[in-house]
């Protein structure tokens, strides 16, 4: 487990870092806010614990940052401020939890394994959100495909072109009920968008195995092969 510690007071960033890495957890340390966007962003942090009071940028502006950044690892902020006001307006920000200096180092154990456990139930809560068929992972949240660990390209119409069929797996439809449930057009109007649409789902996602079938006479069918 990684954990990022950014606190500019060495007596403070000596005391975490010896319990933590006791306690066995890897541990980065940032001596500034700074230092964190400029080399930091793109390592996938377990937790992060951030003091308020850094020189230059301070820690909660550093949270509303990362935030914005799309950064969700859980923070747990650390300040010697006790008011409600302090807590409140870090929470507010994006800090997951706040604990007040000084603290019990058995306190901020019991706090690290709290902020993970909810992350790890709430990765699992976003991962169910994802079909799995095949090779094929599609995220319904972020109209995302991928095969394997590449992501697929599909237009918004394609997306939801797919999802139809993967929604009526192994149920043949027909041109029309595709028209109807893509298109919003209830009847046959000699328009082949449907076939051309099937074709370039099939370019992008049948690269190593075939997933829609032709059903003559009636439309088309996504299973996958046994």
């Amino acid at each position: 487990m990684q954990i990022l510690v950014v606190e500019d007071d060495k007596r403070i960033s000596d005391f975490l870092i010896k319990g933590l890495e006791e306690n066995g957890y890897m541990v980065t340390l940032c001596r500034s806010a700074e230092e964190v966007i400029a080399d930091f962003l793109n390592i996938a942090w377990d937790l992060l614990i951030v003091d308020i009071m850094l020189p230059g940028m301070d820690g909660r502006q550093l949270v509303s940052t990362l935030r914005y950044k799309n950064c969700h690892a859980p923070v747990l902020m650390l300040s010697a401020l006790n008011t409600v006001q302090d807590k409140v307006d870090s929470l507010d920000l994006g800090a997951d939890d706040y604990l007040t200096k000084p603290f019990h180092f058995d306190e901020l154990l019991s706090r690290i394994k709290a902020l993970t456990r909810r992350s790890q139930i709430g990765f699992e809560v976003k991962k169910s959100q994802c079909i799995q068929v095949g090779a094929l992972t599609i995220d319904k949240d972020q109209y995302k495909v991928y095969d394997g660990d590449q992501e697929l390209e599909l237009s918004p119409r394609e997306f939801k072109l797919l999802m139809y069929l993967v929604e009526n797996q192994n149920k043949a439809v027909s041109r029309i009920q595709i028209l109807n449930a893509v298109w919003g057009i209830n009847f046959d109007n000699q328009t082949n968008v449907v076939d051309v649409y099937i074709s370039y789902v099939r370019n992008k996602i049948e690269k190593k195995q075939k997933y829609i079938f032709t059903v003559k006479g009636v439309g088309y069918l996504f299973k996958l092969e046994q």
